[in-house]
Parts: structure tokens; C-alpha cells; sequence
């Protein structure tokens, strides 16, 4: 595709003075190639501040500039709204600039082609798409930080609706992301852009308050540093820089939020950075401080060791200085400085030697193979985005594999995070956990220091339970993808059931229906197979029903008539997740039983007395015909209320004559009626309606029991 070239060069004359400082000729003559079709695909439009359009890319690609980025990715940012404000597609990018600059463009381009239900959705789809875009070249999430940057810089220009949305998307998803790359001053400047357009109000007030506390505590906190810096040089560690700051509002804030703290009660508001030269020194000056200085207790970090997930090295410890204002003491090495401050940035900005790892970026690679996992076990867009969502907050523990290996996850995780931490299989093959030699349960948090022991078995899988305390993107996903596949499974055998039930009612089997009628069929449900079809059936998508008619080739009216409920569905208690029971009516064997087909669930049993059959009855074509298998497997829940005296020990009486019945009680909860009486409600497991028939006369006969009822 040919483009057309405009004269008008002076936007861009800034720009290529700066990159001639340490980009070839060749290489910059690219990217004036890129700014000449950039401004003519751009030509006519305007910002909503009223700047011509072009001004926004030539501002992204000023920031990768300054990054000392290369070539490609500072082309890919004045070329990256291209695609969405014109006529010019991904292929025409290729043709002039090359495959590698066209990806780079279309990884961070919005998917507009695409109609979207709503725009969380829309949103999910894109951060989906660029960040599967990241995995393959990181340099694209570093052109859309560049790009979003530049676009919070310029927030007043747009109504407050539309900028409390991109401040609140910055700080929820962006921020992180930085973050998670190390990326601190992005960080900071998205965290304290979207406070001020996300919340004004809290942050005019907690800046003058901040202002307010202020007072004398700069001139404490240069004392110290002062004091600190004299002893340094006397013990002969060389100091490359020492300055204090005082911490950013956002974090401020976030830690009022967190810890319901006033901000008289946060200590670490100024803090203090020394940066010497070797690693060793770092130690050393550490022990300078804490001789000058009482370090305060359980706030002493020693990220060197045991680095942050972003690759963050640095001694962090929070002393009492002068007047016993707490000051938190931050040393590090100037490399450590470095990549505190640029992360994954660093590996353009700072020309290492070969031997030379930058530990953000390794840190990096190591999330973004997470990242892939994450995709290839979520369904839909907004699964994925909750799922990486919980992996962009890292506050992390430390803990230890019984071979003395170092794992880090995040604060809140359990074990059942951990044994997904060391491997897919090793979590889903969990049965128990050893901390410290001690079993434990599942759902314990963990905490740093901590040496961890999973216990596996042959033929264990996860537990739905566990979705309701797992901290990690990946444990959830991993468990999610289990319970899908082991529901498609089951919908499937069930769906063959119901299918074929359904065909032998007209007198044909699945294997006499024509392949041309089937194919037919399955194209115009847009499925591949059978098998898919099945599954449909099962997870109640489709009527077996309807089904059968069409496969038949019938066209008359659906009736479930007398010849299908000769063929009744029997329900054993084993289907798993794609047959439930309702909680309105707890059916259990013995009860008379009807199923109604429900979407996404299978089939739903409920007793045939439940005032909620009366409104299911109104859809025929989702009835199924059920009864009692004769091999009933399992226990069932069903639900009583029991008015007893209020006496000591009631409860606990209740409960063991519950389980000398040989049942376990699910749930209890009380309702007082007055000071004399109570109403106990059990939901408790039964085998079927004798075993309950059983339970009910035994607590009948309780001195204490003046009434036992079967909740219907």
C-alpha cells in the first residue's frame, strides 16, 4: 500500500533531536517515515483539547524516547492509533515498515471491528488481546503505558465522567501493570494522576493534610539524614546518593484504606534512600543505622535476599529518629536504584554487560508464562481479567519447598495456592498440607518463613470449595478449568442419555438418523460433533426433545406425550455437577421427583409438591421425566425445624443425637422466639426418606422437643 507524504515536519523536529543523541541515521529515518504516515492518517483530526491530532503519538513516542527505546517501538507509537482512526489496516503497516512494527502496532489497537455486549466487556477483550500481545514482545505493553501516560497527563481536556472511568481503569489495571514490571516512576505518576481525577475531594483534603502535618518533620528528617551520612563516611562506605522524600498521596491514602489508619497513625511518611556501591556495603550501612538508630520492630525487609516479584532489591527498615518520628531507611546498591526506578525499562535505558541480568525483566518473563497459563485455562474475557487482576497486587510472603527452595505469592495466599505455585499437577492432586511439619487445613494462610509439604494422592482432584478461599490467578483458573472439563464430561454422558431417550420415543436411534440430516443440524447450532451436541443437551442449552423431532425429521407440534414417559431418566445421585437439587424443596429418594432442564446447569430436580413446579410447568419442552435409580449412591440434604425449650445444652444435645443417627449436619441456624422457646433449623445429610423418618422420631422423643417439622 502506497501512502501519501506530507511536508509539515515541525512536530516531529523536537523529537528527532533527542533520538539522534543515541539512535543511528538509518534507524531515525524510520520513524520520520512513520510520523509522515501517522500525519497524514491523522490529518483533520482533533484531540478533545482542540491540539491537532498528532501532537498525542508524538507525545507517547517523546516518553520511549526518553526511555531510549529502539527504533521499532517508538515507530510502533507514532503509528498506534493509525489503525483505529483510518483507513490503514495491520498489512499496510507490514508492507512499508515491516512485520515486526505492524505487530507491534496491532498489539496495542482497541479490537473497534468487534461489537461487544457492554463496555466492561469490550474492556476484558482488549486487555486480553494486548496482553497476549505482551507475551510475545514485551515492548507492546510498554508502548500502551507510554500511550496511557500521555493520556492522563491530559485528562482535564475531557468531561469528568470520562475521566473518572480512564482514572479508574489506570489505577485498577495500569498502575499494577507498571508496577509489575518495576516500572516505579509510571507507577507513581498513574497512581497520583487518577487520585486527584478519581477521588478530588480526598485528595485535597489529605494534601492539605499532609501539608498541615508537614511542619517541622522535613528538618528532623535532614538531621537524620545528616547524622547518617557522617557516620557512613567515618566507617569508609562510599555513598554514591542519599536523599529523603516524603511518600506519594496515593500510597498514603491506600494505606488509610487498608489498615483503617488515620494519617497521624501512619509512621513511614518520609522516607530516606541511600545508595552506595556494593552489595556488601548495603549490610554495612544497615548496621551504621541501626546503631545510630532503634529500628522499630517486625519492619525490617531484606528484599536482596528474597527480592519483590517485580525484581525489586533494596533493605527497607523503619528507625525512630530525632523526637521519635518514625523515618523508614531504604539501601541499595546504584544498580538496585536503577532498576527500582525503571524496571524492565532498564534493559534500554542502561547499556549492561553480557554478564549483566536485569532481574525485572527475568521477574517479567516469568509472569508473562503465567499469563499464557491464565489464557489457556479461562473461557471467557472477563474470567481472564479477574484472573489477572489478582496477580497484579504482589504484596508478597516468602516461603520455603521441603528442598529449601524460595517461593513467593500473595499476601492472603493458602496452601492450595502454594501447591499450585510448584505445579499444575501437584495442586490438583492435593489432599492436605504440612507447615512445619504440622498438617493443617487446606484453607490456612501462609506466612513468611514458613517451610510448606503437599501431600498428593493418585485420583484426587479439586474441590469447588476451594474457589472461595484461593488467592491467585492461577489456582483459580487451574481449579475453574478442572470443574469445566469434569462438567463437560458428565454433560456429555448425560446429554447422550436425554438424546437418545428422546429418539427412541419416536421409534430411531442416533445411528439411523442420516449423516447429511445430522451434519445438518450440527452446523445450524454451529457445532463440530456429536459430542458437542450432547453436551449442549446436558448443560440444558438444548431440548432433547426439539431435537429429536428436527433429527426425525418431524415437524409437529412437541408434546412430551404418553411413549416418552414410559422411559423415565433415573437418577442415581452420581451424575455430578450437570444434575442438582433444589434448594427450595431439598428432594431426597423416596420423594416423588420431577426434573426441569435449567441453561448452563443440566437438570434440576425438585419434589413433585414444590410451589415452584407450578411455574417450571409453564415450559413443557424443558420437563425431563426422572425417577429414583434402585442404586442410589450418596447422601442428600434435607431440611427440619425443631421447636425445643431453652435450656442449656439444647444445642449441643441436638447435634448428637443428629450424628448417633448417623448423619452429619450441614447448616444450623436459631431463631428465638421468646425467652422460653427456640427454633432450631438443621440441614442435615440423609440417605433417603427412611433414614430421615428415622432422625425426626428420635428428636421427637426428646424430653427438650416440642415440635419437628420437614421444611417443604
Amino acid at each position: 500500500m502506497d501512502f501519501k507524504v506530507t511536508q509539515i515536519l515541525n512536530p516531529f523536529d523536537a523529537l528527532e533531536k533527542k533520538l539522534l543523541t543515541y539512535l543511528p541515521a538509518p534507524q531515525v529515518e524510520v520513524i520520520r517515515t512513520a510520523f509522515r504516515v501517522a500525519e497524514t492518517a491523522h490529518m483533520g483530526q482533533q484531540r478533545s483539547s482542540g491540539e491537532p491530532y498528532i501532537i498525542h503519538p508524538i507525545a507517547v513516542a517523546e516518553i520511549l524516547t526518553d526511555m531510549h527505546m529502539d527504533y521499532q517501538s517508538i515507530s510502533a507509537a507514532i503509528l498506534h492509533d493509525v489503525i483505529e482512526e483510518s483507513s490503514i489496516d495491520k498489512a499496510g503497516i507490514a508492507a512499508q515498515f515491516g512485520q515486526e512494527i505492524a505487530e507491534l502496532v496491532d498489539g496495542v489497537s482497541k479490537l473497534d471491528q468487534i461489537n461487544f455486549e457492554n463496555r466492561a466487556e469490550a474492556q476484558a477483550e482488549n486487555l486480553r488481546k494486548m496482553m497476549l500481545a505482551m507475551t510475545r514482545d514485551i515492548r507492546v505493553i510498554l508502548v500502551k503505558l507510554a500511550d496511557r501516560l500521555h493520556n492522563m497527563r491530559t485528562l482535564q481536556a475531557l468531561s469528568p465522567e470520562k475521566s473518572r472511568r480512564i482514572a479508574r481503569e489506570t489505577l485498577e489495571i495500569y498502575a499494577p501493570i507498571a508496577n509489575r514490571l518495576g516500572m516505579n516512576k509510571f507507577k507513581i505518576e498513574f497512581e497520583d494522576i487518577g487520585f486527584t481525577f478519581l477521588h478530588p475531594v480526598r485528595h485535597r483534603i489529605l494534601q492539605e493534610a499532609v501539608t498541615k502535618a508537614r511542619g517541622n518533620r522535613k528538618a528532623f528528617v535532614q538531621e537524620v539524614e545528616t547524622n547518617i551520612s557522617t557516620h557512613l563516611k567515618k566507617d569508609g562506605i562510599n555513598i554514591i546518593s542519599m536523599k529523603s522524600r516524603e511518600k506519594h498521596l496515593y500510597s498514603l491514602y491506600r494505606k488509610m484504606r487498608q489498615k483503617e489508619l488515620s494519617l497521624n497513625e501512619i509512621m513511614d511518611i518520609y522516607a530516606l534512600r541511600i545508595v552506595v556501591d556494593t552489595m556488601d556495603a548495603c549490610y554495612r550501612a544497615l548496621g551504621v543505622v541501626h546503631t545510630l538508630y532503634k529500628p522499630m520492630h517486625g519492619r525490617f525487609k531484606d528484599y536482596i535476599a528474597v527480592p519483590k516479584a517485580n525484581g525489586y532489591q533494596s533493605l527497607h527498615t523503619t528507625v525512630l529518629g530525632h523526637h521519635g518520628l518514625p523515618i523508614e531507611i531504604q539501601i541499595r546498591t546504584e544498580d538496585m536504584d536503577k532498576f527500582a526506578e525503571n524496571g524492565i525499562a532498564a534493559h534500554w535505558l542502561y547499556k549492561w554487560g553480557g554478564d549483566k541480568k536485569n532481574l525485572a525483566e527475568v521477574r517479567a518473563n516469568k509472569w508473562l508464562k503465567s499469563i499464557i497459563e491464565l489464557q489457556e485455562h479461562t473461557g471467557s474475557s472477563m474470567e481472564f481479567l479477574e484472573n489477572v487482576k489478582i496477580d497484579l497486587y504482589p504484596d508478597e510472603v516468602y516461603v520455603f519447598t521441603p528442598t529449601g527452595e524460595i517461593l513467593s505469592l500473595p499476601n492472603g495466599a493458602t496452601a492450595v495456592d502454594f501447591a499450585y505455585a510448584v505445579h499444575t499437577d501437584v495442586g490438583n492432586a492435593c489432599i492436605a498440607v504440612k507447615i512445619d511439619r504440622r498438617l493443617v487445613p487446606l484453607s490456612t494462610h501462609l506466612a513468611s518463613g514458613q517451610t510448606i509439604e503437599v501431600i498428593t494422592a493418585q485420583g484426587a482432584h479439586p474441590n469447588p470449595a476451594w474457589l472461595s478461599f484461593v488467592a491467585t490467578g492461577k489456582a483459580r483458573s487451574n481449579i475453574r478449568h478442572w470443574l469445566k472439563t469434569q462438567q463437560v464430561a458428565q454433560a456429555q454422558q448425560l446429554g447422550k442419555k436425554l438424546l437418545d431417550r428422546a429418539l427412541s420415543s419416536l421409534e430411531i436411534s442416533i445411528e439411523s438418523v442420516p449423516q447429511n440430516i445430522l451434519h445438518k443440524v450440527l452446523h445450524e447450532l454451529k457445532l463440530k460433533k456429536i459430542e458437542d451436541l450432547w453436551t449442549e443437551i446436558g448443560l440444558g442449552n438444548q431440548m432433547a426433545p426439539l431435537l429429536a423431532k428436527r433429527l426425525s425429521q418431524q415437524t409437529d407440534i412437541i408434546d412430551i406425550d404418553d411413549n416418552s414417559l414410559k422411559h423415565p431418566l433415573p437418577i442415581k445421585g452420581t451424575e455430578g455437577m450437570v444434575v442438582t437439587y433444589a434448594r427450595c424443596c431439598r428432594p431426597i429418594p423416596g420423594d416423588g421427583i420431577v426434573g426441569f432442564l435449567s441453561t448452563g446447569r443440566g437438570i434440576v430436580i425438585h419434589r413433585d409438591t414444590c410451589n415452584n413446579t407450578i411455574e417450571l410447568q409453564r415450559f413443557p419442552e424443558r420437563s425431563v421425566f426422572v425417577k429414583w435409580a434402585n442404586d442410589i449412591a450418596g447422601e442428600f440434604s434435607a431440611e427440619l425445624r425443631i421447636d425445643v425449650i431453652n435450656k442449656r445444652g439444647a444445642l449441643a444435645l441436638m447435634a448428637n443425637t443428629i450424628s448417633d443417627c448417623e448423619s452429619n449436619i450441614e447448616n444450623v441456624h436459631v431463631d428465638e422466639r421468646d425467652a422460653r422457646h427456640n427454633t432450631l433449623v438443621f440441614v442435615v445429610q440423609v440417605r433417603n426418606r427412611a433414614h430421615l423418618a428415622k432422625i425426626i422420631r428420635v428428636m421427637r422423643d426428646l424430653p427438650i422437643v416440642t415440635k419437628v417439622n420437614r421444611v417443604k
